[in-house]
């Protein structure tokens, strides 16, 4: 095999499909559903007048995305549909406005809502959903409106990878051909980082030192938990769970924490000087929570959780949690009976670039994470049938859920599959392996530094980490493989950035500010992006080290 010269015509040349969608979404302000058709477009004219590609590569190349982009959008479509069973049933509302009954202060109610249940919807639904379900929640509480946005915005943003359950991260593996086993352990340890430095974020646009101060053992706490959590399922396979799992237990350890403050210093300061106050004697005192003053009486005036409520709405969750569980761990093998593997032809270039004959991605049908969501959905359904529906001013109805699901994928799948076959074509052509070829000398040594830079910005570009992994994934491997450096500590370090990224992604700003009146589109842009560029440059010297001492 043989590339083409490593000139800088032949780099623009191989660069240009991905300036076009750069240059499009940004500046022309395209979504991807737009500007993937465009860039496929300008992938196929390049690489047949510039690279020497036939016919025969180029249905190669089709076929192969075909069977790539099914792999991620059979997740994607499920996700959605799962969401829309659960939402039109009007139970992530009764989930969201049970939860801030729990907090009594500020910091904690933005830990509880913009941190960990944010990660809970961004595990189980994604596609803007955290965003556009907490702000209005914090704002109701009394936070500002660009605040609330800003803290929806940055809670959420370590459980992307693994979020919509796990739709990213198969992104990842489809567009690299990675192994999931081998990538997930580095990509959830990373992200594990990402969970503590996006609940310090969030405490500190809450409250700066003060909040951090008062809730800084929540933060470690509650933070190593819900990163351990995801880290630990990961490694288990159960990527799908990963995110939502993790999302799960923050909800249950910040909830035993705010019932019975098992993890707040300040509660068990006040409850040494009540027991010293009743040996000596006195009636009253004041707590002790940093930039408050509040009786002991009135302190216990919360909320009542509905707990009946709380466990009904939270139910398509728990049979989420056992279907894949189940699936994915005891009955793998039976469900994998009915799968989609076909044989491709080996393809050349007129340089001589061959991509080999052998098998496309396979999936399994039934065993496949979107069939084990699509069992829950059902399930969830027949569930909310069977007990009733929350939302009693409207028909829950099947029909309903369908064409909402139809309606809102549709965008994302035009996208996704078109710079599914951009990317592919690109590689069957040899214009990544030009541009990795490229890259690698003009950085170096410092091109892990740049690597998390890299996904943000692919994040920022599409409005997407699947999108960026898509874009991104196989230039930043073939880059690691051109330098001689670990694929596996770049690759983690792509989707680590790119969840980051997400969090300042202009598209997913939009969604956050157009459910809060009030919020500023540009003023929110600009504080997110500040906290996603110092967690992204955080990830940076971890994954530089990470490889120093490989």
């Amino acid at each position: 095999m043989s590339l083409p010269p490593l000139t800088v015509p032949y780099t623009l040349a191989a660069l240009s499909p991905i300036l076009v969608v750069l240059y499009l979404m940004i500046f022309r302000n395209w979504g991807g559903s737009k500007a993937g058709p465009a860039g496929y477009l300008a992938a196929i004219i390049v690489a047949v007048l510039i690279f020497g590609a036939d016919l025969t590569l180029l249905f190669v190349a089709l076929g192969r995305s075909l069977l790539l982009a099914l792999f991620v959008l059979y997740i994607i479509w499920m996700a959605l549909l799962l969401y829309h069973v659960v939402n039109e049933a009007g139970a992530i509302s009764v989930i969201g406005n049970e939860l801030p009954g729990l907090a009594r202060d500020r910091a904690s109610q933005a830990l509880l809502l913009g941190w960990v249940f944010g990660s809970f919807l961004q595990g189980a639904s994604g596609f803007g959903v955290p965003a556009a379900v907490v702000a209005p929640l914090l704002v109701g509480l009394g936070f500002g409106p660009n605040p609330a946005v800003i803290i929806a915005l940055v809670g959420h943003a370590w459980a992307v990878t693994f979020g919509s359950l796990g739709s990213s991260f198969y992104s990842l593996i489809a567009a690299t051909g990675e192994l999931g086993d081998i990538l997930s352990g580095p990509s959830a340890g990373l992200l594990a980082i990402a969970t503590l430095a996006c609940g310090f974020a969030v405490l500190w646009e809450t409250g700066k030192w003060a909040a951090v101060r008062q809730k800084w053992v929540q933060l470690l706490v509650v933070g190593f938990i819900m990163g351990g959590v995801q880290l630990g399922l990961a490694i288990a396979g159960l990527w799908s769970l990963a995110a939502l799992g993790a999302g799960l237990a923050g909800l249950i350890v910040l909830f035993l924490d705010l019932r019975y403050s098992i993890l707040d210093i300040y509660s068990w300061n006040n409850h040494i000087r009540r027991l010293r106050l009743r040996i000596t004697g006195e009636k009253r005192f004041n707590n002790i929570y940093p930039g408050e003053s509040v009786a002991v009486e009135e302190t216990k005036d919360k909320k009542q959780l509905d707990r009946p409520a709380l466990i009904k709405a939270s139910l398509p969750y728990a049979l989420l949690t056992i279907i894949i569980i189940l699936g994915q761990l005891v009955f793998k093998e039976p469900l994998s009976i009915v799968r989609l593997d076909p044989i491709f032809p080996e393809v050349k270039t007129s340089f001589g670039w061959l991509t080999p004959a052998g098998p496309g991605r396979a999936i399994s049908l039934l065993g496949h994470a979107g069939a084990l969501l699509l069992y829950a959905s059902i399930l969830s359904f027949l569930w909310f049938k069977w007990r009733g529906a929350f939302n009693k001013s409207q028909e829950y109805s099947a029909v309903t859920i369908i064409k909402k699901t139809v309606r809102g994928s549709f965008k994302s799948t035009i996208g996704i599959f078109t710079l599914l076959a951009m990317a592919v074509t690109m590689q069957h052509a040899a214009m990544t392996q030009i541009l990795a070829a490229a890259l690698s000398v003009g950085t170096g040594p410092i091109f892990p530094l740049l690597s998390p830079f890299i996904g943000a910005f692919g994040a920022f570009m599409t409005g997407s980490n699947t999108n960026s992994n898509v874009v991104f994934g196989q230039l930043q491997q073939e880059t690691a493989i051109a330098l001689g450096i670990s694929t596996t500590a770049i690759l983690a370090s792509q989707t680590a950035g790119g969840a980051i990224g997400s969090l300042f992604a202009p598209a997913k700003v939009i969604v956050g500010s157009s459910t809060v009146k009030g919020a500023q589109d540009s003023q929110v842009l600009k504080k997110a992006t500040v906290y996603g560029l110092l967690i992204i440059a955080l990830l940076s010297v971890v994954t530089w080290l990470v490889i120093l001492l490989d």
